[in-house]
């Protein structure tokens, strides 16, 4: 089993990745239109594992880890070429997050 990677020790693998193997990154508006694709094809295994659609047998070979995978490679890709530091970012999300909601949910009759 893989050992559990940081977001910033992800920022670096995918970078080594594209810079030995990729030779350079898609253009960032090729890289949004890429993560628009493979969040689709999550969406579309979401749909037919917990919704109501049924699977088509071209979709039986999908894998829900890969395609969470293939979502997460392109955002790091994006975030790479953009100076995006996820870990960073992440945290002062997480503040704002729960700075705005610590209550909203709790108090939610809905929930």
């Amino acid at each position: 089993m893989n050992e559990d990677l940081t977001l910033n020790a992800a920022q670096k693998k995918v970078d080594d990745w594209i810079k030995t193997f990729g030779v350079r990154y898609f253009s960032e508006l090729t890289n949004m239109a890429v993560l628009t694709e493979e969040v689709g094809e999550l969406a579309r295994i979401m749909a037919r594992t917990y919704g109501d659609q049924s699977f088509k047998k071209e979709d039986l070979k999908a894998n829900l880890a890969d395609e969470m995978a293939d979502v997460l490679w392109v955002l790091i890709c994006m975030a790479n070429q953009t100076g995006v530091n996820l870990s960073e970012a992440f945290h002062k999300n997480m503040d704002k997050k729960t700075s705005r909601d610590k209550n909203r949910h709790k108090n939610n009759p809905k929930l």
